[in-house]
């Protein structure tokens, strides 16, 4: 009789070696991503330090951290960030909602497409800023016509990936469907919604997105709350710090708002079995 050659268990020592390899590819990412914003900030802080740039156009680094330390200190910066929060939420549910419905109903059928697709297009056209001025007229300046324009944002986004996901549905899933004799609903639910997860998701990813700009848009021209009017408020009295501090928060929501999507989108795409 002949021997099996079973498989070797991995050394000792090889094991924390492979259990720390994803750890420390992480770390090589996040300082890879840390690098220009590093590389910025010490510009910023040499061109102080000499005063290539004066301090009334730019201010050092460390007057704009000690500024963002009192404003976290006295609440003014969670105050403003919460209002912005809420806003963007709620305009992001009604507009998401939305989209998805007006998504699935054109993508699944012809004639709702036909119809909805050209004055869809037109409105989408139309950037955000653009429709402030009218709703206005409207809404006011009050917290409908925000929630609006932030709604309509995440509308456009949402109704064009859901859409493309439902008509990316392979026929032969139908024909399954067909065989095992769904109702229309059933194939909805167990079928072309599962298949359509991924391109939905990525809606939702972009509807955040524009949803978040959208918000510091209308914030600047029409709101005396939230991180947008904190950038008007800086500008008008010229508290540069203010200004900057806004305009990092700003940056730092959005990018945390879409890694973290972007992370979950990676984890549906992993899941994908192609056709």
């Amino acid at each position: 009789m002949t021997a099996i050659d079973l498989p070797r268990p991995a050394p000792a020592r090889a094991l924390p070696f492979r259990l720390l390899a994803p750890a420390a590819a992480g770390l090589r990412d996040f300082a890879i991503a840390l690098a220009l914003p590093a590389l910025i900030l010490l510009l910023w802080s040499l061109g102080s330090a000499y005063q290539m740039v004066p301090q009334q156009i730019l201010p050092p680094p460390a007057y704009v951290f000690e500024n963002f330390r009192d404003m976290l200190a006295s609440g003014e910066l969670l105050q403003h960030a919460g209002i912005s929060a809420v806003r963007v939420a709620g305009g992001f549910a009604l507009g998401a909602s939305l989209g998805l419905l007006l998504g699935i109903a054109m993508g699944l059928s012809e004639a709702i497409d036909d119809y909805v697709r050209p004055l869809f297009t037109a409105i989408a056209q139309v950037p955000t800023l653009g429709w402030i001025p009218l709703l206005m007229l409207f809404l006011g300046i009050g917290e409908a016509l925000k929630i609006v324009i932030i709604a309509k944002a995440a509308l456009v986004p949402m109704v064009l990936n859901t859409s493309a996901g439902i008509r990316g549905v392979p026929a032969s899933y139908m024909e399954v469907a067909e065989v095992f004799g769904f109702s229309r609903w059933q194939k909805l639910r167990r079928l072309i919604l599962p298949a359509a997860v991924p391109p939905i998701f990525t809606g939702i990813r972009y509807s955040l997105t524009k949803a978040w700009t959208a918000l510091v848009a209308v914030e600047l021209l029409a709101s005396a709350e939230g991180l947008g009017y904190l950038l008007v408020w800086g500008r008008q009295m010229f508290w540069l710090d203010t200004m900057i501090v806004a305009m990092v928060i700003i940056g730092v929501v959005g990018f945390a708002m879409d890694k973290i999507l972007a992370l979950g989108e990676a984890r549906l795409q992993s899941w994908r079995i192609d056709a």
